[in-house]
């Protein structure tokens, strides 16, 4: 009897042990004021920003995000081209090991291309997350006034 507990004992911290090395990346990323941009009637597109908070000491990259919202998703940055701010699609975005990576106007964003319909002020979008181990997470995020958000993006050519 004795030795059947221990034995049982023994498996179970195993498979406690086991699980924490099963642990996903996506686990590892906390998301925190993540928000969606109003789209103005015919606008082209629209972007989500948050903050990714990594628990882990291993760098994680971010590598594709999706959104039943828009037609297109796309992981972008901005980029000073002779002092005119233009939009680019990055493969990824990393986030820093016991780190933190912000996306923001001006910064690294989530465009939402082509939005399947006029995204407003009040609604609530997912954005599903995934990251380089395949895992996801998905993130339902306000949307927010475009107008407000116009003074953050002055002078910005957002090339696609």
């Amino acid at each position: 009897m004795k030795k059947t507990f221990t034995a049982l004992s023994l498996g179970l911290l195993t498979s406690i042990s086991s699980f924490q090395a099963f642990a996903t990346q996506a686990d590892e990323i906390s998301v925190s004021d993540p928000f969606a941009r109003e789209v103005p009637p015919g606008a082209p597109a629209s972007a989500s920003f948050m903050t990714l908070d990594n628990m882990s000491d291993q760098a994680i990259k971010l590598v594709l995000a999706d959104s039943e919202v828009a037609k297109i998703v796309e992981l972008h940055t901005h980029t000073n081209d002779n002092g005119v701010m233009r939009m680019r699609k990055v493969e990824f975005i990393e986030i820093p090991a016991n780190g933190q990576t912000v996306l923001k106007p001006g910064g690294l964003h989530i465009m939402l291309i082509d939005p399947i319909s006029d995204l407003k002020t009040g609604q609530t979008v997912s954005v599903k997350l995934q990251f380089e181990d395949g895992s996801t997470k998905q993130v339902d995020m306000p949307v927010k006034s475009f107008k407000k958000m116009m003074g953050n993006m002055k002078g910005m050519n957002h090339d696609m």
